[in-house]
């Protein structure tokens, strides 16, 4: 009796409160600064980020140039969510570009810049959009950003969902291309923010602090928002379309790998994702190597030197078993898992870090 009762203890206690102590040992090797010129080609105004805090952490870690693909808004934290609060591009030019010389460059939104009330098609909408992008290239922008309200939140006049590949947005996609401006465009999201938040879901954690991302049961799947935005690209050959967080499928290099391949003028970052790649390291080496000339660096979460060179010790070493920062750049409890270096030949690193980003961004200060 003794013996069945210290079972059902030992069975209880795996089950329900099983937090085992890690007793691996190993060492570590986090740069402090990158071993060659870097540039964060995405990033945003999360909250209100001065210019000096910026510059600050940039010089603490070695960057070199941070994007702000977002120029027009600022992103403050509303209700436990990042929401987009528009401002003018020439605040942004003005705070940040002209009083760090060289140090900031920006993309812009637009129109696209909407959120609460987000209906496109009315009031003119695209040719209010080509007005304010031609206006901010202007200025200074370097690309157009779109976010992931695209097949997902905007739409139409009537309050059907927009498509991705709606073709009264082709004039935007093709104007961008003529302007030889980037489209930095952001459809869907993890694969698991679209299935149910349970005990399955590899991002349960979360998604149960953040609900707001989650978009299990959303209008389109996630296959047919990434089937409608590959149409889309596959219908702009002649515009560059760079698709962040490795195009939104880094649980699955190869198909980014088949995309890559069948797409000219596509490129990717892997902001946000280091999480993702950190966990296949064999797969994600191979896979930087192979289209070494199409990544970006960037890491779209609020700047400190820990994050930073968290990602350079995922490029740079053969770390294993080390933490990452969570989307909002927090440690600890907050991550899932652990990650192993990817040991990248410097040839790679000097593209990723810069090289790519000064080859395919015409409008970057030099």
């Amino acid at each position: 009796m003794t013996d069945s009762n210290e079972s059902k203890v030992v069975k209880d206690v795996l089950l329900t409160d099983f937090r085992p102590k890690c007793q691996l040992r190993v060492e570590r090797h986090q740069p402090q600064r990158p071993k060659f010129p870097t540039i964060d080609a995405h990033n945003h105004l999360f909250g209100a980020e001065p210019a000096e805090h910026i510059v600050e952490v940039m010089d603490q870690v070695g960057v070199d140039l941070w994007l702000n693909v977002s120029g027009n808004v600022t992103m403050p934290l509303v209700n436990n969510t990042y929401t987009i609060a528009r401002q003018d591009f020439e605040i942004f030019k003005r705070d940040y570009i002209d009083r760090f010389p060289g140090r900031f460059a920006a993309f812009t939104m637009s129109e696209f810049a909407q959120w609460g009330d987000p209906v496109l098609f009315q009031n003119d909408f695209v040719k209010r959009c080509l007005g304010g992008l031609e206006k901010d290239v202007a200025l200074g922008a370097a690309g157009l950003k779109v976010t992931k309200e695209l097949g997902l939140a905007f739409t139409d006049a009537d309050g059907s969902m927009v498509r991705v590949d709606d073709e009264r947005l082709y004039p935007i996609w093709d104007r961008a291309g003529q302007l030889d401006l980037p489209v930095l465009i952001h459809i869907s999201d993890p694969t698991a923010f679209f299935d149910p938040i349970d005990a399955q879901n590899e991002h349960y954690q979360t998604l149960h602090e953040f609900p707001g991302w989650s978009f299990v049961g959303s209008h389109f799947s996630k296959d047919e928002l990434l089937v409608q935005r590959n149409r889309m690209i596959a219908d702009h050959p002649g515009t560059t379309f760079i698709l962040p967080h490795v195009a939104n499928k880094a649980e699955d290099l190869a198909s980014v790998g088949r995309l890559l391949d069948e797409y000219s003028n596509i490129i990717i970052d892997f902001s946000a994702r280091i999480d993702e790649l950190g966990r296949q390291p064999y797969t994600a080496r191979n896979f930087f190597i192979k289209y070494q000339d199409r990544i970006l660096f960037g890491v779209d979460m609020p700047v400190s030197p820990e994050v930073y060179r968290t990602y350079f010790q995922l490029l740079e070493t053969r770390d294993e078993w080390f933490d990452y920062p969570d989307y909002i750049g927090r440690f600890g409890v907050y991550t899932r898992w652990k990650l192993y270096g990817l040991d990248l030949p410097d040839d790679v690193l000097r593209k990723v870090y810069s090289e790519n980003v000064r080859r395919l961004i015409a409008g970057l200060p030099g």
